[in-house]
């Protein structure tokens, strides 16, 4: 792979394309089993590789603190002990999902006898690009490998070392089960021109998938001539209706924003029903869990130590502990603020009062609207669908956390018993 390095970036998609094209023939024909097999070995490696893959990835977290990467990128950057191993559960959660290959979506037979099914077929080869997060490299390889498809990933330069060794343990789990190692490759440079290159390899690739900030979503969306399911940014909502539990209220908030704060499922912005009464001590439990709060002037009232938010604000993906709130008038405030300002991720109202609950939950056009719970569910692990590829937020193809059944297309069988068309 190494003389791959000395090729322009147009060779060296050409190269991995057609090394992918001829994996992935390989893979839709493999059996489900021996797919499930090769994730099993696959975990099993990360497991024992753990030591190599944790001393990659301090490689890169000296790399990028040296580098002024920030704190909430960091977090996102760095492996332990625990993070390897919920990363090698997630792959073999995968092995154990239902296979979604050869399932009929629907069937009908014609007046004429001509019997028609929609059947579930792999998309093909997919190029996944993302920045940060290292466990983004099994989870993409092992969701991809278990829905029929091959898969190029371009991982970021701030982690080249960790996705590299994350790589290799899985190909040793892939191989050892008889299937390809093509069927997973990592572009070996960070080079931003091969990004281009694999945008514009349509004889190769299938279905483009970005993981990253707006600058990297938006230069995808601008020059790829493959298709593309879009990540957008997580401007994710936490309403607090007049109707909620004060107490529960507080814990929601608390966790949306502070559990994990540089993930795409972070509530940034919480908007809080006038007729709420303990509007004071919920912003009081954010800034006491060490989180800046910005919020408007009814907001500032509340704490002296509330800064005054701009209009920018409403529109940020902070991914770092800082929120923005604003009081609105009931949930039609709360709505409307959302059309105005979501990036259409995942949004949760909280209240005690159903008829109010259905009507945010249907007003409300996100890939995700939760009543009473925390935006940090946003997780294809927490919604039994095993590891993501992502978030989508677009409405084409899949919509939310995609997992096996967003990495499948279908085809139509028909079958005859001799008929002729007049």
């Amino acid at each position: 792979m190494m003389n791959d390095l000395t090729q322009t970036p147009e060779m060296l998609i050409a190269m991995m394309g057609a090394r992918a094209r001829r994996a992935a023939l390989t893979i839709a024909q493999a059996s489900d089993a021996q797919k499930a097999d090769a994730l099993r070995r696959a975990a099993q490696a990360l497991r024992d590789q753990a030591p190599a893959i944790i001393a990659a990835n301090a490689r890169d977290m000296d790399n990028a603190a040296a580098n002024g990467l920030s704190p909430a990128m960091l977090d996102r950057l760095k492996l332990d002990a625990g993070r390897v191993a919920a990363t090698a559960d997630g792959v073999e959660q995968v092995a154990s999902l239902p296979n979604p290959l050869g399932s009929v979506i629907d069937q009908s037979v014609r007046p004429n006898g001509l019997a028609l099914s929609r059947v579930r077929v792999p998309l093909g080869v997919i190029g996944i690009i993302y920045e940060s997060r290292p466990n983004v490299t099994a989870d993409a390889a092992a969701l991809c490998l278990r829905a029929g498809n091959a898969v190029i990933l371009r991982g970021g330069s701030e982690a080249k070392e960790s996705n590299r060794a994350i790589l290799s343990a899985m190909v040793e789990g892939i191989e050892a089960a008889g299937l390809p190692a093509d069927v997973v490759q990592l572009i070996p440079t960070t080079d931003r021109a091969v990004v281009g290159a694999l945008l514009r390899a349509t004889e190769f690739i299938d279905l483009i998938v970005p993981r990253g900030g707006k600058s990297l979503v938006a230069r995808v969306q601008d020059e790829a001539r493959v298709p593309v399911l879009a990540h957008l940014d997580g401007i994710n909502h936490s309403y607090v209706d007049g109707a909620a539990d004060p107490a529960m209220a507080r814990q929601l908030v608390v966790n949306a924003k502070m559990r994990r704060t540089g993930v795409c499922g972070a509530t940034e912005t919480v908007l809080i029903d006038r007729a709420f009464g303990d509007a004071p001590a919920l912003v009081k439990a954010l800034l006491a869990a060490r989180c800046e709060v910005r919020g408007d002037h009814a907001v500032q009232a509340m704490d002296a130590r509330v800064i005054a938010a701009s209009e920018q604000d409403w529109d940020t993906e902070y991914l770092e502990a800082i929120v923005s709130i604003r009081l609105v008038d009931g949930v039609e405030g709360a709505i409307d603020h959302i059309a105005a300002h979501a990036s259409h991720h995942t949004d949760a109202i909280i209240t005690e009062d159903a008829a109010t609950a259905e009507r945010f939950l249907n007003a409300v056009d996100s890939a995700i609207v939760m009543w009473n719970a925390s935006t940090q569910f946003a997780d294809g692990g927490e919604f039994g669908l095993g590891a993501e590829i992502g978030i989508s937020t677009g409405r084409l193809h899949a919509r939310g956390p995609v997992a096996l059944e967003g990495l499948t297309t279908y085809k139509w069988i028909v079958r005859g018993t001799g008929q002729v068309r007049p």
